[in-house]
């Protein structure tokens, strides 16, 4: 087989045990790669209705038939499970070098069920596998641990694993690896502190075969040549990372402030991009063989700014900046980076932590929440109650238990889940819907909550990549965000990364046909899929997800916004303007061959060859 190995390693933890399962080529090209692999194993395996922290939930770490191969960006894995924040599914994605040394240990995925007695970390050395106890390692952080096991198994082994917030089952808790890169979001890092699993390490030479390789490179330099052009007339992610892009939402009016109630923040210019690289960039880095190298090396020096907000490391990136500062009011980068470094150490996502701790910031200052209730003064723009709050969430201490449950949670808990701005019980993302009406569709309807990941229709209604699209346009949006769901699903399941991809291999002109990436997985694994089979196979992966989620008990009443998304944007480039989900509801559930409850009809699914699993 090439591309993929063919091989999936499962580990039962409460019985100590595990064992090497083979998969046909056939089921490789039918399910294509992580998230549909991955599907195929939930689906078959578990209860859609277990309790995400419970032994029976799996926790999958996936790779693709591009990972770890020459391809631009070929180096992302997926952690994937069922949510214990939203009880729909999880699929986090990261970079790193972790992803590429995960495929060269011989396996296409890990799937670890079960619960171990004791804490333990697993070790995978080109197939060769061994569970070993991890007690000395439970109640570190993850740069702790990492640095504990590579002293124990050397310094090529890389490694994945939970900080305090992880083992202290925080629903927003991240699985860190290569210390700076985080498979964030959903609670996956929660899914593995369950499992008492503190750790997985890897290592490997275990290259996957390519069935045409001087084919393949081919593309790859065609691909590198257009890329590196870019990059030489100046561009903005090789020179800021993804910090260029507060100035860019906040121009647009959909920069989210103060808990979403605005869309521009004033202190935009003090947390852009050429803030962070004048003061505290140290330089650029990459994920493993990347070309773009978006990533930021960065330090807060205390001499400069102060004790408490002193540390080095990565970041932040614009997710981060929108979350923990505009969002919570604070135009302190030197905090922002500092709460990003903390988040990474104790093992946090950074999005749902800032959005939590903004919609309490909210909260207080509308007397909802009390400073004995908190314990501390909470108004917008206080840096060190952000902190205080980070490092409490991930040790489930004092008001910090609360935050760890997120803003649905919490705001519920107090009587006012209206303030909680989430969809699916997972906070937004850094893009105000009201101004996206293609992210407000996304959010509503994706089978992980809110998320940009799950297909990013602001790359044409805010950065024009492919055409511009209009962002406060209804019309086209069902079209538009069903085709970037699957372009997404396609990219995640082949293991790329959607910064290069949806720019320099895909066509967001025509149809969003990935016409280079069909050639690179074909040149890689010898299939002979077109554009439009190629992204069918997707299409196939996300409506297994979506019966996964009615199996679990999802339907239409799940397909929400944040009802603050409903309330006119006050002031701004979008002043008045609203979200209106009744006006895409429907005709998505068309597009996507959904009934009117928004359950894939047995039509659909025969089309796609998938009826046996409904």
């Amino acid at each position: 087989m090439n591309g993929w190995h063919g091989r999936m390693l499962r580990v039962d933890l409460t019985q100590g045990s595990f064992r090497e399962e083979v998969f046909t080529e056939e089921v490789a090209r039918k399910y294509f790669g992580a998230r549909g692999l991955a599907i195929r194993v939930l689906l078959g395996e578990m209860n859609p209705k277990a309790d995400p922290l419970s032994p029976e939930n799996r926790l999958i770490l996936a790779t693709g038939p591009l990972t770890s191969t020459p391809a631009p960006t070929g180096n992302r894995y997926l952690a994937i499970a069922k949510s214990p924040l939203t009880g729909a599914l999880a699929y986090s994605n990261s970079g790193g070098v972790f992803p590429t040394m995960l495929k060269r240990s011989g396996y296409d995925l890990v799937v670890v069920e079960g619960r171990a007695e004791k804490p333990v970390y697993l070790w995978v050395d080109e197939r060769r596998v061994e569970l070993r106890d991890a007690t000395r390692l439970w109640g570190r952080n993850t740069h702790e641990t990492e640095d504990a096991i590579k002293a124990e198994l050397g310094d090529d082994v890389t490694v994945a694993c939970i900080g305090p917030a992880g083992e202290n089952l925080a629903l927003i808790a991240a699985i860190i690896n290569d210390k700076h890169r985080a498979a964030a979001r959903s609670g996956v890092g929660a899914v593995m502190g369950s499992k008492n699993l503190k750790a997985v390490a890897v290592r490997g030479d275990l290259k996957p075969t390519l069935y045409d390789e001087a084919a393949f490179r081919s593309v790859v330099r065609e691909a590198n040549t257009r890329l590196a052009a870019d990059i030489k007339k100046g561009h903005s992610m090789r020179i800021y990372g993804t910090s260029y892009v507060p100035d860019v939402t906040n121009a647009a009016g959909v920069f989210p402030t103060f808990n979403f109630q605005l869309g521009q923040f004033e202190g935009t210019s003090r947390i852009n991009g050429p803030t962070l690289r004048e003061h505290f960039l140290i330089r650029h880095s990459a994920c493993y063989g990347c070309p773009l190298a978006c990533a930021r090396q960065t330090e807060v020096k205390a001499e400069i700014w102060g004790e408490k907000y002193a540390g080095r490391g990565e970041g932040p990136e614009y997710e981060t900046i929108g979350s923990l500062g505009s969002a919570c009011g604070i135009d302190n980068m030197a905090a922002i980076t500092k709460a990003n470094y903390l988040c990474n150490e104790l093992g946090l996502d950074t999005i749902s932590i800032g959005v939590t701790i903004a919609c309490a910031m909210e909260m207080f200052e509308k007397g909802i929440l009390t400073e004995q209730e908190i314990g501390r003064p909470l108004p917008f723009g206080d840096a060190d109650g952000l902190l205080e709050l980070i490092r409490q969430a991930a040790y489930r201490q004092g008001f910090g238990d609360l935050v760890a449950q997120g803003s649905w949670r919490l705001a519920s808990r107090y009587g006012h889940p209206e303030l909680s701005v989430t969809a699916k019980k997972q906070e937004f993302p850094a893009y105000d819907a009201r101004g996206l009406k293609g992210m407000g569709l996304l959010y509503a309807t994706s089978n992980k909550g809110a998320s940009h990941m799950a297909g990013d229709t602001a790359y044409t209604e805010l950065f024009g990549v492919g055409k511009k699209i209009d962002g406060l346009a209804y019309e086209g949006k069902a079209q538009l965000t069903k085709h970037f769901q699957d372009l997404f699903t396609l990219i995640d399941s082949a293991g790329l990364c959607v910064f290069v991809t949806v720019r320099y291999l895909a066509d967001p002109v025509n149809g969003y046909a990935p016409a280079q990436i069909t050639d690179l997985i074909n040149h890689a694994t010898g299939a002979d899929y077109t554009s439009e089979s190629l992204l069918q196979a997707a299409e196939r992966v996300y409506n297994l997800e979506r019966l996964f989620l009615v199996k679990a008990g999802f339907s239409r009443a799940d397909d929400t916004l944040a009802p603050r998304m409903a309330e006119p944007m006050p002031e701004g480039p979008i002043k008045g303007e609203t979200f209106d989900l009744s006006r895409l509801l429907d005709e998505y559930y068309v597009v996507r061959g959904w009934d009117a409850n928004g359950i894939p009809t047995r039509a659909r699914l025969e089309e796609l060859g998938i009826a046996e699993w409904a």
